[in-house]
């Protein structure tokens, strides 16, 4: 069973296409109580860029429960916000494309996804991050940006909160 689980892994990496970043769920909250299945929640995840080291972007999204969303079968709704900063030196890794995906994620069974995609601003130097959903004939106007100027970093880390 155990490598089972790690070919479907293997297989859903693969399937999600050459240099998306993977989400990290950081937290959530209930938004609404369901009887059946789990509670409507909105989610924080993290996740890096998959091109430029020492950026790394927050996303929170609504994800619908119920039973209907344990099993998958639920479309959550547009609403995302996210927040992209610099947390260390910046490293190129490859050349970017402009508007070029960096996340993607299901939003529905089969036809809605919720995406981030990169633009450089090459005037203000700066990386310019948005997140939108949008479906196979019909998107959504609702949308979210995060800039990211691109600075030297200072060698000295920065102090962590103690506990």
């Amino acid at each position: 069973m155990k490598y089972l689980w790690q070919s479907g892994w293997l297989v859903l990496t693969f399937c999600l296409g050459p240099g998306l970043a993977m989400s990290e769920e950081i937290g959530s909250v209930d938004t609404k109580f369901n009887l059946i299945g789990p509670d409507h929640k909105i989610v924080i995840e993290a996740f890096d860029d998959p091109k430029i080291e020492g950026v790394s972007c927050h996303l929170s999204r609504s994800k619908k429960g119920g039973l209907s969303g344990a099993l998958g079968l639920a479309e959550d709704t547009s609403d995302a916000s996210i927040a992209c900063r610099q947390v260390g030196p910046i490293r190129f890794r490859d050349e970017l494309e402009e508007g070029e995906r960096v996340f993607s994620e299901r939003r529905s069974l089969i036809f809605k996804k919720m995406q981030v995609v990169r633009f450089y601003d090459s005037a203000r130097n700066t990386l310019i991050y948005l997140v939108y959903s949008d479906k196979i004939i019909e998107g959504s106007p609702k949308n979210s940006i995060s800039t990211v100027p691109i600075l030297a970093w200072p060698e000295r880390p920065a102090p962590r909160p103690p506990g």
